[in-house]
């Protein structure tokens, strides 16, 4: 069976509180709204934090929700889906997405995922402003990983803040990749997402969707360009790698995703996978499992 794909478009953010719990292997089902003895996002005193979460132990999305501390979703296994209010990211394995503190998100993790949470306080310098996807080194993989294994207790210790402290510089060298989609709040650019969404193989032009959504063509070209800052196809093209990327990482075949994507052929898919990311769908994850960039 395939893996089925809720729409990352329509989170509500409109209803902003923070997200109440936070639930990993080792701490079932945690309140953050209770007093905790070793980790809450929203306490100015909080040190930089790691836990593991696996989705087939979890709900596979978390609510819309905000935080003080900026927090790195890591993807282990899998792919990671950040949704923000401007736009969403897309986290395939060993790349990690940081979202800055107090901005709302919502994250959907594949079927297959395993993924590490870093929490870093909101003062910490040279991390980015914006929300990025971040080509993980090997060195920062297992820096997290290393503290996401660690005892509650033992992440307060001196010599484990020390390391966190080398973490979190090291993070900040971290390259940026392009695994952007842009999202307007506009009704009907929305719609057209969602209909790409469900459907992306859906090949209409901008003149056809112009007049599903009773517009004109240059006025719906206008909007695109102004709202999302480049051109309807480059938009779709930009859309296809990230549910590309989703697919290929929950493991779903090359040939499978060419056709979900409404490629006439395998090929046409692989060259345009390889003119967006310089990579093959082949080569590219084998380099994230070697830690290439």
């Amino acid at each position: 069976m395939q893996p089925a794909y809720a729409s990352p478009f329509t989170p509500n953010f409109e209803i902003m509180t923070n997200y109440p719990y936070i639930q990993s292997k080792r701490y079932p089902m945690h309140r953050l709204d209770d007093p905790a003895p070793f980790f809450n996002p929203d306490i100015d005193s909080q040190w930089t934090y790691a836990m593991r979460v696996h989705a087939d132990e979890n709900d596979q999305e978390s609510p819309p929700h905000r935080h003080a501390m900026g927090q790195l979703v890591l993807s282990l296994q899998g792919g990671v889906t950040c949704s923000v209010p401007q736009g969403l990211w897309m986290v395939p394995p060993q790349c990690g997405v940081w979202i800055p503190g107090g901005v709302p998100h919502s994250n959907r993790v594949t079927q297959n995922g395993r993924v590490c949470f870093l929490f870093v306080p909101p003062d910490a310098a040279g991390l980015p402003g914006q929300c990025c996807t971040l080509a993980i080194s090997p060195l920062v993989r297992e820096l997290v990983a290393y503290l996401a294994d660690l005892a509650p207790e033992e992440t307060a210790t001196a010599p484990h803040r020390k390391l966190a402290e080398v973490l979190v510089e090291q993070l900040a060298r971290m390259p940026a990749e392009q695994l952007h989609l842009p999202i307007s709040q506009h009704p009907r650019l929305r719609e057209i997402a969602d209909a790409l969404h469900d459907d992306p193989a859906d090949r209409s032009t901008v003149a056809q969707w112009g007049r599903r959504v009773a517009m004109s063509e240059r006025t719906l070209a206008r909007l695109v360009q102004q709202e999302l800052g480049m051109s309807f196809g480059r938009w779709r093209q930009q859309m296809h790698i990230i549910q590309a990327l989703q697919r290929l990482s929950a493991g779903v075949s090359v040939q499978r995703t060419a056709e979900d994507l409404g490629y006439e052929s395998v090929s046409a898919f692989i060259t345009m996978f390889r003119k967006t990311l310089g990579k093959t769908p082949a080569r590219y994850f084998a380099d994230k499992a070697d830690g290439v960039n």
